[in-house]
């Protein structure tokens, strides 16, 4: 069919990309749940008419501004009374429980038991509004299947393994504090505290808490105590190029929030979690920064070492021993300005033939030893790079094959996988072209290089 050039079709194509390209936003404030949070929070002595709820194309729910804010106006200031801490806790009908306990529990157990005992009470608990806007449900690793799990890249799928295993000894360790709470419970204790009803404490407490130092209580163990959970601030989803300043106001005794740039009417309000890449994101909070500026692609120790090409095996081992020794195989990172410092550096300290071990000092400092064993680093940097971008690509596949059958849940943790793997491999992929450039420069030059330029 000809394409049509006319008035009318042209701006109906301009309408057609618009919408395609701006993020829409659906409100939420008039659904019965965020209805009854806000008339709760009014209670408690909040009121905000700058911030409404909404359901974003891009981040799904969210906070939208109704007017425009200014750098260094207050975005959101949510009174002490409607902050969830410690302290909450110890004042409610499990604190004399907490209180009783030796040894004391931590601000984390104590945070989580209180949680699941409200979801059970349900509607006569104090923080149902709040309880029944959290997820039912998150997309951090603790709650991935084994399948996805394997689907994570290497370095965080060793974290992720660490982060159930956290979840899982705390189940197991705090089964007899959970036994204690019975006399508040029709139910068994064991039916009520499941692991799965911990998993969803737990990554409430570790999703969306904000900071807030609290002074030791007796009650509690010496654990740090920094947690408060935040009703309706916790909608503030994370941007990474945004920046805030949040923190509680002993003068207003209010948890506080004011924005450095300004935000249009009409759009999302954001906030920053900090300087954190994707891997680190998904870990922590479950989701995946498209475009952070902050994401990393980490290479682990054995990929290191399968990408170097070292011919004497004992110059690999005693080269690899000494960098494990000085700590020079963790944090070795390609980001969106190349490879990091670091790695550059132990490539170079791997380089470095027998004759050049006096050298290493040098190294460290940032010095280029000779043309040729900078373009050793350079093949092996490419090396890591194609490993790592191969690797990603696999995991694409998988993913692109379970999604035929698999079920809502596991869905998003496939997605979520996704996002992250598809965010490397463009990392990845720009520094496949700068070294590849880097590669071709150095071509004159390698007429003196050994041969496949081994060791």
């Amino acid at each position: 069919m000809r394409k049509r050039n006319g008035r009318r079709a042209r701006k109906k194509r301009r309408k057609q990309d618009f919408k395609e390209t701006t993020v829409q936003s659906v409100t939420l404030s008039h659904e019965a749940q965020f209805v009854a949070l806000r008339k709760w929070l009014t209670h408690r002595g909040f009121d905000s008419k700058l911030l409404v709820p909404a359901c974003f194309s891009d981040t799904g729910r969210g906070l939208m501004t109704l007017q425009p804010i200014n750098a260094g106006d207050l975005v959101i200031s949510l009174p002490e009374t409607c902050l969830l801490t410690t302290s909450t806790v110890l004042r409610s009908y499990i604190g004399e429980y907490i209180q009783r306990w030796k040894p004391p529990v931590s601000p984390l157990l104590a945070l989580c038991a209180f949680l699941i005992s409200e979801r059970y009470f349900g509607q006569h608990a104090e923080w149902k509004p709040y309880i029944d806007v959290l997820p039912e449900k998150y997309t951090c690793p603790a709650y991935f299947s084994d399948e996805a799990i394997r689907l994570l890249p290497g370095s965080l799928r060793r974290k992720a393994l660490e982060q159930r295993a956290t979840v899982q000894e705390l189940h197991s360790s705090s089964m007899a504090f959970f036994g204690s709470l019975q006399p508040l419970f029709i139910r068994p204790v064991d039916a009520v505290f499941t692991y799965d009803a911990l998993i969803w404490a737990w990554c409430s407490v570790n999703t969306r808490t904000v900071y807030m130092e609290h002074p030791h209580s007796p009650y509690l163990s010496r654990e740090r105590n920094v947690f408060a959970l935040a009703p309706y601030l916790d909608l503030l989803n994370h941007c990474p190029t945004v920046q805030v300043q949040g923190s509680f106001s002993t003068f207003s005794r209010c948890y506080e929030i004011r924005t450095i740039q300004s935000c249009r009417r009409f759009q999302q309000a954001f906030i920053c979690y900090g300087p954190h890449d994707n891997q680190r994101l998904l870990l922590e909070y479950g989701f995946v920064a498209p475009g952070n500026p902050h994401s990393v692609v980490y290479v682990d120790e054995s990929t290191f070492q399968q990408c170097i090409c070292i011919t004497e095996k004992n110059q690999l081992a005693q080269k690899l021993v000494f960098l494990k020794k000085n700590d020079w195989l963790t944090n070795l990172t390609f980001s969106f300005e190349g490879p990091s410092w670091r790695l550059l550096t132990a490539l170079r300290l791997m380089s470095l033939k027998p004759e050049q071990y006096p050298l290493w000092k040098s190294v460290l400092l940032g010095a280029a030893v000779s043309q040729d064993r900078e373009a050793w680093c350079v093949d092996a940097a490419l090396r890591l790079c194609h490993n790592l971008m191969d690797d990603n690509s696999k995991a694409l596949d998988k993913i692109s094959k379970l999604t035929e059958w698999a079920d809502t849940s596991f869905m998003e943790q496939l997605a979520v996988v996704e996002r992250l793997r598809r965010e490397e491999q463009g990392i990845l992929g720009q520094n496949q072209e700068v070294l590849q450039s880097l590669q071709e420069q150095r071509l004159p030059c390698r007429q003196n290089c050994i041969p496949k330029l081994a060791v």
